[in-house]
């Protein structure tokens, strides 16, 4: 089992596989308090020929010579902040040998939050996802030793890492194994584990309370539909946050059948509620004084002789009914029925994170998700956004989309404007569903899935986009 532990040895003494250290502007390794002068500058002599940049996360390795490492990773730091330190680390994390047992990691650390950032990117930039690898190539669990971190900021790091980690792994999980029930099984596990409260809506029960979106949308499956609802409530809690979670497990797009490349990573449509899990679990752990409640929507959209058809019209939870004019429009409808069920315990904030649309990815990217809502919510989203390094943006739900989503024999219809504004649409469609609960949606299509090369500590495959600023956001409520 990979672990993370701190040391306040000098590092050059210490047997490890690698030893990770900084590059800074003035071509030199990074000074600290647990690497010598001399173990710097003779790691500096053999970095210097290889012309070592100071570029966050640019990488030259040498040999351990001055250490008793193996060898030592030369990572540039840029100017030395959380986001530079946590890309260096998460670069750097992937140059330590193949199957490393014992890292070390000596980057410069000047508070907790510096090294709640180098332990994420040094431990979750080497990640790696091997389940279902032969023996031979699966993964070797590595000791992190992130030198001169002090116990607090570890345990904090410690928590984030395996939340991350956490969605990772179910993301990244084929569909054949994770479907609604399995999913469901897991949250439950996991709520036994850390001792929040798991309830949990099966398909009989859906329809017995009316919901109809989270049962249109997995009707064509075999694998039937659930809800689940996570609580978390510790003593003297003041504040409830709310998170709702789309979980779609396969996203074949139904009956609007989406061509078969775009298919390829729809195993990654359920990210916003793996997301959920583990925000509220993270919650927990952390013994974050703030109630957070988590629903995963959960469902398999497949095409079928019971599958919903473009023209039916669905009955919301709560009763509004939508028309549905293309079933791969799917996680709004799901999204829909656990917004109104999140809104009725009448928390004081509710969040909804989702992979919800392709234009999020047209509009801003790959890297970049899109927040809307509430004015007050949205900004603060994006302000803790900004604060841990994850890029959001406030986008706009402008007032003349409304009618897009207007239908002619429903309340409402499940797409708007084909000429674009698709993202801003979607976002506009559930907030019909909120009330006047203070919202924010979070649009992490794109982010929260890496289908290029591994940058920084997000890998190829699930990143766990946005679990750092939904976390951060419960902190600074959790305080205020």
């Amino acid at each position: 089992m990979t672990s993370i532990t701190t040391t306040q040895d000098q590092v050059a003494s210490l047997e490890a596989d690698a030893i990770i250290v900084g590059w800074t502007a003035d071509d030199a390794v990074a000074a600290h308090p647990l690497l010598s002068d001399e173990a710097r500058e003779t790691i500096a002599a053999g970095a210097s020929l290889l012309d070592a940049s100071s570029k966050a996360g640019k990488v030259t390795v040498v040999p351990g010579a001055g250490t008793e490492a193996r060898r030592v990773v030369v990572v540039g730091i840029g100017s030395g902040s959380d986001a530079d330190l946590r890309t260096a680390a998460g670069e750097a994390s992937r140059q330590v040998g193949k199957k490393p047992s014992t890292v070390i990691v000596a980057l410069p650390i000047s508070s907790d939050e510096d090294a709640i950032a180098i332990t994420q990117g040094a431990v979750l930039g080497a990640y790696a996802f091997t389940d279902y690898k032969s023996a031979e190539d699966a993964a070797t669990d590595t000791a992190w030793v992130i030198a001169g971190a002090s116990d607090a900021a570890l345990a904090r790091a410690e928590v984030l890492v395996a939340a991350a980690a956490g969605i990772r792994d179910l993301v990244n999980t084929p569909p054949l194994d994770l479907f609604p029930g399995s999913f469901a099984e897991i949250a439950e596990q996991l709520g036994a584990q850390v001792g929040i409260e798991v309830e949990t809506w099966d398909a009989q029960r859906l329809a017995n309370e009316g919901f109809g979106g989270i049962l249109a949308v997995g009707m064509g499956s075999a694998r039937l539909p659930r809800l689940v609802r996570l609580s978390y409530k510790p003593e003297g809690a003041s504040q409830t946050v709310a998170l709702v979670g789309k979980g779609i497990t396969f996203d074949t797009g139904g009956i609007s059948l989406k061509p078969s490349k775009s298919m390829e990573t729809m195993k990654s449509d359920m990210t916003g509620a793996a997301t959920v899990l583990h925000t509220v679990v993270a919650a927990a752990r952390a013994e974050l004084p703030i109630a957070v409640t988590g629903w995963l929507c959960i469902a398999e959209n497949m095409p079928s002789g019971t599958a919903q058809r473009p023209s039916d019209v669905i009955r919301i939870y709560g009763g509004q009914t939508v028309e549905v004019l293309n079933t791969d429009a799917e996680g709004r409808l799901v999204m829909a029925d656990g917004l109104v069920k999140a809104r009725e315990e009448n928390p004081d904030v509710l969040l909804d994170v989702a992979t919800l649309t392709g234009a999020q990815g047209v509009a801003l990217g790959t890297r970049t998700s899109g927040v809307m809502g509430t004015a007050e919510i949205r900004d603060e989203i994006v302000a803790r956004a900004n604060e841990v390094d994850e890029a959001m943006w406030a986008m706009p739900l402008p007032e003349h989309l409304r009618e897009s989503i207007d239908s002619k024999i429903a309340d409402l219809q499940n797409i708007g404007d084909p000429q674009g504004g698709g993202m801003l649409s979607a976002g506009i469609f559930l907030r019909e569903f909120v009330g006047d609960t203070p919202w924010a949606h979070l649009d992490i299509a794109r982010p929260s899935y890496n289908e290029g090369k591994p940058w920084a500590e997000n890998v190829a495959g699930s990143t766990g986009h946005s679990l750092r600023t939904l976390f951060r956001f419960l902190e600074e409520r959790a305080q205020a």
